[in-house]
């Protein structure tokens, strides 16, 4: 069975869509409308800006959902996938790729939620750790026993977990992490604590945003973050991505449930080979690939 994955925020560069743009009208058109859609010309940032500029969360987030997007969309009738997921910000470009979303509603969303997260952050300073090298649960137990807001944010995968919460309470999760073992506990250069109780403010702002917006029935189910369970209902599906921001993304428990369902084949649709890897630390076995233009040719 074919599992199509859409990855999240870190995965952007430089140049990116812009091979899309040059070899597909039916690319082009959706930049062009992306462009009327948010107001500004992502496309200029995309192809031609900076690694500076495309850190902007109001252009990282909605320039890695168009590339992954408009990527599936070009792949035509070869892009049959059984399943979806999506890292994070990647679960709103699996909801297009599956039907669940129309491209102009995911994108809309997509730039509510930067936009949310974004006066999240600024509310109250805030970041994100990556610990290596130690079970899960004795992260969890940390982050439990240490004051302050502090989280398990993502499950990447085995031995690869990110903490998220108050700037002092992740120094001090930090410190007891490498004194329990940790191979590295290393504060990451993030906006804020996502995935945490502190993107509460977003939650809110952004659940009035999904209640408002229609989903349809998807073409196949898609596992999400929050529960790591395959999901085809529509109102279940705008429930979990309501509580996504606020919830771990359960990254390693969605690919090793997409694999008891018969997943053999990750293809990872967007920018970067990371979901790639990270499927290879779940399960050696699996087969990754990466979608390019070239299948449609």
């Amino acid at each position: 069975m074919k599992a199509y994955i859409f990855p999240g925020q870190g995965a952007q560069f430089s140049g990116m869509g812009l091979d899309l743009y040059e070899n597909s009208p039916l690319a082009q058109e959706l930049f062009e409308s992306a462009n009327d859609i948010l107001g500004f010309n992502i496309t200029d940032t995309m192809f031609e800006g900076s690694a500076e500029d495309l850190k902007q969360t109001k252009v990282t987030q909605p320039a890695i959902f168009l590339h992954s997007v408009i990527l599936a969309k070009t792949l035509g009738e070869s892009f049959q996938p059984d399943m979806v997921a999506g890292h994070s910000l990647g679960e709103l470009s699996a909801l297009v790729a599956n039907g669940a979303l129309t491209f102009e509603d995911g994108l809309k969303l997509v730039s509510q939620r930067a936009t949310a997260m974004q006066k999240a952050c600024e509310i109250q300073p805030s970041t994100m750790a990556a610990v290596l090298g130690l079970e899960d649960d004795i992260v969890e137990k940390i982050c439990a026993t240490t004051e302050g807001i502090v989280v398990a944010a993502n499950y990447n995968c085995p031995g690869q977990l990110v903490i998220s919460g108050e700037i002092d309470a992740i120094n001090t999760a930090c410190e007891s992490l490498k004194e329990e073992g940790a191979r590295r506990a290393l504060v990451l250069p993030v906006g804020g604590a996502f995935h945490s109780p502190l993107m509460e403010p977003a939650r809110e702002e952004l659940a009035a945003a999904i209640e408002n917006t229609t989903f349809n029935k998807p073409n196949c189910p898609i596992y999400q973050n929050v529960t790591a369970n395959a999901v085809i209902d529509d109102a279940e599906i705008k429930t979990n991505l309501i509580s996504q921001l606020t919830a771990p993304v359960r990254w390693t428990q969605s690919v090793q449930q997409m694999i008891t369902d018969g997943a053999t084949l990750f293809t990872e649709v967007g920018p970067g080979k990371v979901l790639q890897g990270l499927v290879k630390k779940i399960n050696r076995a699996s087969e990754t690939a990466s979608a390019t233009l070239e299948t449609n040719s």
